[in-house]
């Protein structure tokens, strides 16, 4: 939800975090707790929410699959314009394989996760609809690779795009049952990978919260 994109530095005043708080009339799409606009250069983290796990199962409704305890984003932003209106970033994502488990009939455990064909662009609406996209020229894209007896497999899914939601009660971003297609992988890739995890807290600089308007 890693590899880092650089970062684009901000104004001057705002890089120094002394942005001012938003008037009502020309508040964001993305602030800080205290009120101040999100910059465009700004860096937005998360990590999974406390306690939960990211799940990659064969199925929308069973639990047969791939469970990693660790996994986290990072998003640079690149626009954000007034509310009501959408915010948009360039995002990478991360996981963790020593986090991560498996119940998959024949498969022994994970040797990794990697997300391909990075940065994604992502797009906050102020309704907190999440949009995940890879560009014309490519597909998001996960590449799995698991142990087992007669060695090691790769597995490799994509998806168009992943729709999540920002909720600003935890300041968090979920994604539920988003589902990808193996591309390749042997008879032991299950067929399609439905991606469900919540990241929360989203902050930026000094840890700070981000609310969507």
């Amino acid at each position: 939800m890693r590899t880092r994109t650089l970062l684009v530095l901000p104004a001057a005043v705002a890089a120094l975090g002394l942005a001012a708080p938003a008037s009502a009339a020309d508040t964001p799409v993305l602030t800080t707790a205290d009120g101040a606009a999100v910059a465009v250069g700004d860096v937005l983290d998360a990590s999974l929410a406390a306690g939960t796990a990211a799940t990659f199962y064969s199925s929308a409704a069973g639990t047969s699959g791939i469970s990693c305890k660790s996994s986290a984003f990072s998003a640079e932003v690149t626009g954000n314009p007034a509310a009501p209106g959408t915010a948009t970033a360039l995002a990478s994502q991360t996981f963790d394989a020593g986090g991560c488990t498996t119940n998959v009939t024949g498969v022994l455990g994970v040797s990794g996760i990697t997300v391909d064909n990075l940065p994604y662009t992502t797009s906050v609406s102020s309704d907190g609809t999440v949009s995940v996209t890879a560009g014309a020229s490519s597909a998001i894209q996960s590449t799995v690779r698991l142990r087992t007896l007669l060695g090691t497999i790769t597995c490799v899914y994509r998806a168009p795009s992943l729709t999540g939601t920002a909720n600003n009660a935890d300041n968090s971003i979920s994604f539920t049952n988003q589902q990808f297609t193996k591309a390749s992988g042997s008879s032991l890739c299950f067929a399609n990978a439905f991606f469900t995890a919540k990241y929360a807290p989203v902050t930026t600089k000094g840890g700070v919260p981000v609310t969507v308007n």
